[in-house]
């Protein structure tokens, strides 16, 4: 099949499809936004007070209960902690700990591509069912011989449309992602503090004496 027969068949189709296919785009962006919302509202905590009794159990010696109270909470920060105070020597803390927060990074991505694809795409999706909508309203215009008829008043109302609701699809997502984004470098910093805090204490432990 060339080319031309494959634009042809795609301008016959009119604008509606590329309609279809924005407002597909939106329901699942939505729906990565209602979840990326709950698993960073259900993975929220006070990250300065559980480094501090994190410390506060260091100090004291009690290993176990550090790790008791870095399990307990369900922040992506604890899960950083937590993987450190499996081992007693601070370099192996320490590494375990960059491993963990690579992996709670990726965690904390997860869908974002797509909101950032669809926020920056979107409009040109918009801009070509636009551009098939002329070209059938061009065709209708030939058909009638220039003539103002319905065929082609929907026609130029669907090109028209396109372009709206393509930007209205991608305003949402590039909001959505930007948020997004500076949420988990918050948390990221925070995760990086309370790196430091544990490490800090492990290796406060490990210079004491016997």
């Amino acid at each position: 099949m060339s080319l031309e027969l494959i634009l042809s068949a795609m301008t016959n189709l009119g604008a509606r499809w590329v309609l279809w296919l924005l407002v597909a785009l939106s329901i699942i962006g939505l729906a990565i936004v209602v979840e990326r919302a709950v698993c960073f509202w259900h993975t929220r905590d006070d990250v300065t007070a559980l480094a501090e009794r994190i410390a506060e159990k260091l100090r004291a010696g009690e290993w176990t209960g550090a790790e008791n109270i870095a399990m307990e909470s369900r922040s992506f920060e604890a899960r950083v902690a937590g993987a450190a105070l499996r081992y007693r020597d601070p370099e192996t803390a320490d590494e375990a700990m960059l491993g963990e927060t690579a992996r709670v990074r990726l965690d904390m991505e997860r869908y974002l591509g797509f909101l950032g694809t669809v926020g920056s795409n979107a409009p040109f999706v918009g801009l070509l069912g636009t551009v098939i909508g002329i070209i059938g309203a061009f065709r209708e215009l030939g058909r009638s011989q220039g003539a103002l008829t319905a065929g082609l008043m929907h026609e130029i109302g669907e090109a028209l449309v396109a372009t709206a609701v393509g930007l209205l699809v991608a305003l949402p997502a590039v909001t959505a992602f930007n948020v997004f984004r500076r949420l988990i470098q918050t948390r990221l910093a925070n995760v990086e503090a309370l790196r430091r805090s544990v490490l800090a204490g492990l290796k406060a432990r490990a210079k004491e004496p016997v």
